[in-house]
């Protein structure tokens, strides 16, 4: 009998309490399983409340999910389903496996709405979505687009949003403007793997400073874990000192190591950061993410439809 199922379009994210009521349980996810001690759960509970509460990234990435369905109903009708999955927190990972499989889904197309690749981010999302294809024992072809910080649309993208962002500075200062890209810290250990991570995010944003030809750019990792493990540096915090010493005064944030506002947004860069910003007497402001917008939706139809 011939498979006249769609193919599965499986969108990737991290996940996010919806209630603080959620944060702890939340937080045991992130951890493997491994109970946080009162103090980290008070910590994360007080960064959960500073946004609101909860962060949009489930509604986000649902709103993501609906207009690319959309889109290729339109385009392709009938050939794709579209569905996602968080890491660690609902839908997760297995549930939507499952529920790929009740809709006889055998052929996917996975994409971490992620851009830059590390066996630890990343590699996390491949390892949950084939072992539960495993543990329902239903074989799946899955193709994994592991990393699309090359595609040229990201990078205009991003590079969209910087020119944006300076113009919220004054116009004669535009040109003095320090733009700071950023992204997710990961343990130092991946070094010893050889992991392209810092590669790519450096390798990216030079590529987006050269499009734009900026005069002053820089790239720093942020929201770095509690492991008690070293992680790649410098952050953030230490490097906007760095930057006060030098006398630079207005700084644009480009977090392009995240797609959507979420609490490492919300709460690391437009609290923490800014507060830290103003008392070093720098004007802080960062460019707007993709989120759910149009174009991000586009660059989602062409990673798609180059897997075709």
């Amino acid at each position: 009998m011939t498979n006249t199922a769609p193919t599965g379009v499986l969108l990737l994210a991290y996940g996010t309490p919806n209630m603080i009521d959620e944060v702890e349980e939340y937080y045991i996810n992130v951890r493997g399983g491994r109970l946080p001690t009162a103090e980290q759960v008070a910590n994360l509970v007080g960064r959960y409340t500073a946004v609101g509460g909860h962060t949009p990234l489930t509604e986000l990435t649902l709103n993501v999910a609906d207009k690319l369905q959309a889109r290729l109903s339109s385009e392709r009708p009938g050939q794709f389903q579209v569905f996602f999955g968080m890491k660690y927190w609902h839908p997760l990972i297995p549930e939507v496996v499952h529920a790929m499989q009740s809709n006889g889904i055998t052929n996917v197309i996975a994409i971490p709405l992620a851009p830059h690749y590390s066996k630890i981010s990343i590699g996390g999302y491949v390892k949950q979505v084939d072992r539960a294809i495993e543990d329902l024992g239903t074989p799946m072809d899955v193709r994994y687009i592991e990393s699309w910080q090359g595609q040229p649309k990201f990078r205009q993208m991003i590079a969209a949003r910087i020119r944006a962002g300076l113009e919220q500075f004054p116009a004669d200062v535009r040109d003095h403007v320090h733009v700071l890209f950023s992204a997710h810290s990961l343990p130092e250990r991946i070094l010893q793997w050889g992991d392209p991570y810092p590669q790519e995010l450096q390798e990216s944003a030079a590529a987006i400073a050269a499009m734009l030809d900026l005069p002053h750019w820089g790239f720093t990792y942020q929201s770095q874990g509690e492991t008690g493990d070293p992680w790649l540096g410098p952050d953030i915090l230490h490097t906007l000192d760095e930057l006060a010493q030098s006398g630079v005064q207005h700084v644009l944030s480009v977090p392009f190591g995240f797609i959507a506002d979420h609490l490492e947004i919300l709460y690391d860069l437009d609290i923490e950061c800014k507060h830290k910003a103003q008392e070093l007497g720098i004007d802080f402001k960062r460019i707007r993410l993709l989120n759910a917008d149009d174009d991000f939706i586009d660059l989602l139809i062409t990673i798609v439809e180059e897997q075709l």
